[in-house]
């Protein structure tokens, strides 16, 4: 979807690299978006002055003023929109640089083409709870730790930073983490949060050389286990799926099957007395 009622979507590229700008361009503008150019953060920051945009793609390496510094200026606006930060630089500094700054995704170069188009139309598309503010608590690569409002929105955007924190890790490894991180933190805003944002998840990962871990400390009473066996099982013999219709109506997904899953893609899942933080564990070789 490129627009909302009949106006047609505005985004402003920013990269000082002439052909990947103009390339990027037209593959938005073929996607119906309408687009305009900027070659260093200077000239991105006037054409904000000229005309208001719907999404920035910005580039990080920018001479002069880096993408990191127009972010920044960004963002002290009133009501500054959505920014798509582009980098050729991998390394968990940057990123983290970047999301303590409030980017709404991050994409290392270089890229397919097409994947610019979808990361374009997928942050467009989101509601207005995905750009709640995350606070940063922690940004060294050893320990990032951020509390995030209980919306499932800001959760997704929360999973794609997090699971780019290190490249190094096998694709299988990122995975299952990113697998069990997501049923984990979706437990936590549905059950303890109540998808309420007023109520805020706090989230940590921990990197050594020989293991990951995450915890995630529930806002409210605890994550939700045991319960979703016993709904199941209460359920009237001739309407066995009534709790998911329950969770349904609530904007809660059915099952308790991923929690349940969750223990076979990492290596240790352990709760504290309370059940309301929990910690996983993913051994590295």
């Amino acid at each position: 979807m490129t627009s909302t009622g009949d106006a047609v979507r505005h985004v402003l590229v920013v990269d000082d690299d002439g052909a990947l700008r103009h390339a990027i361009a037209a593959l938005l503008d073929q996607a119906g978006y309408r687009t305009a150019q900027a070659r260093d953060g200077r000239e991105a920051l006037s054409k904000l002055q000229q005309e208001a945009v719907d999404l920035l793609l910005l580039d990080i390496g920018l001479p002069g003023m880096s993408g990191l510094d127009v972010l920044a200026q960004i963002r002290s606006r009133a009501a500054p929109p959505p920014v798509i930060m582009m980098t050729a630089d991998d390394t968990p500094e940057t990123l983290l640089q970047s999301f303590r700054a409030q980017a709404q995704r991050f994409i290392r170069k270089p890229f397919p083409p097409r994947r610019i188009v979808e990361i374009v139309s997928d942050v467009l598309a989101a509601p207005a709870l995905a750009s709640l503010p995350i606070e940063v608590v922690s940004a060294v690569p050893e320990w990032v730790e951020i509390v995030a409002p209980c919306a499932l929105e800001v959760g997704e955007r929360v999973r794609e930073f997090v699971m780019q924190l290190d490249a190094t890790l096998t694709v299988d490894v990122r995975e299952s983490v990113a697998q069990a991180f997501r049923e984990l933190l979706t437990n936590a805003i549905e059950w303890g949060g109540h998808l309420d944002p007023q109520r805020m998840v706090r989230i940590s990962c921990i990197r050594t050389r020989r293991m990951l871990l995450y915890r995630i400390a529930d806002p409210g009473e605890g994550f939700d286990i045991s319960g979703l066996a016993h709904a199941a099982i209460s359920n009237p013999e001739d309407d066995p799926l009534a709790h998911d219709r329950v969770r349904e109506a609530m904007g809660l997904r059915p099952g308790g099957l991923g929690l349940v899953l969750t223990r076979a893609f990492v290596d240790d899942v352990i709760y504290n007395e309370k059940r309301n933080e929990v910690v996983l564990v993913k051994y590295l070789d």
